[in-house]
């Protein structure tokens, strides 16, 4: 009897051992696959120099003091034949500001916040305007650009006009204008003189924080120009 139930026994074991291995071998467990490789950053996070150059700054510009006369077709040459530039902050009148009405010997350097003053030799019904736009390296653009206060590179402008009011109409200044330090940033922009719409000279200029040129001589302004 003893010897029947040890059998019994055994035979119920050998049955759940193999009901055991059937349900394993059923119910393999899996596990996620995960991406061992590290993410790649994105295009606002990859590490890039976003550093910039502060200021207006120019590749290759090269002050000179000369007028860029534009060749057109069409252009009376007394439209514009020299002009005196000057500024009531940098420079002395004795001095710096002391030039002859010129097409190659001009000021082109100031200060944001220095009212700039035009002197034009030209005859007087001409009415003319100077446009400022930060500087371009292509300037042919200028030939046959159209002007207007929403170029996203506009400064400002000054309309020259004969000051027939003036005590002293020849000697007093035909138009001016300064450009505020809290709209624009020191660098080199260019003066675009226009009559009737069109283009008709260029001046390349720089403009200096306030105060930089104040303190400085004649003679260091004279060198500036001509760096």
């Amino acid at each position: 009897m003893k010897r029947i139930l040890a059998l019994a026994l055994a035979l119920l074991m050998v049955v759940s051992l193999a009901a055991c291995g059937g349900n394993n071998s059923d119910n393999t467990e899996t596990t996620p696959q995960t991406n061992t490789e590290e993410a790649q950053p994105s295009g606002n996070d990859a590490e890039t120099d976003t550093t910039a150059p502060s200021g207006n700054t120019a590749e290759g510009a090269k002050l000179t003091g000369a007028l860029n006369i534009i060749d057109l077709d069409d252009r009376d040459p007394s439209v514009l034949r020299g002009v005196t530039i000057t500024g009531n902050c940098a420079g002395t009148a004795e001095g710096f500001n002391n030039r002859e009405s010129s097409l190659t010997d001009v000021r082109c350097i100031f200060e944001l916040g220095e009212w700039v003053e035009f002197y034009p030799d030209t005859d007087k019904d001409y009415a003319l305007r100077v446009w400022v736009l930060k500087h371009r390296d292509d300037q042919e653009y200028y030939n046959t650009a159209k002007f207007s206060d929403l170029d996203p590179n506009f400064a400002g402008y000054c309309d020259l006009h004969y000051p027939e009011d003036a005590e002293n109409p020849d000697e007093w200044y035909w138009g001016s204008f300064y450009l505020n330090s809290d709209d624009c940033e020191p660098g080199y922009y260019d003066f675009v003189f226009t009559y009737e719409g069109k283009a008709i000279a260029t001046l390349l200029t720089r403009f200096y924080g306030e105060n930089e040129l104040t303190v400085k001589s004649d003679a260091e302004l004279e060198a500036l120009m001509h760096e």
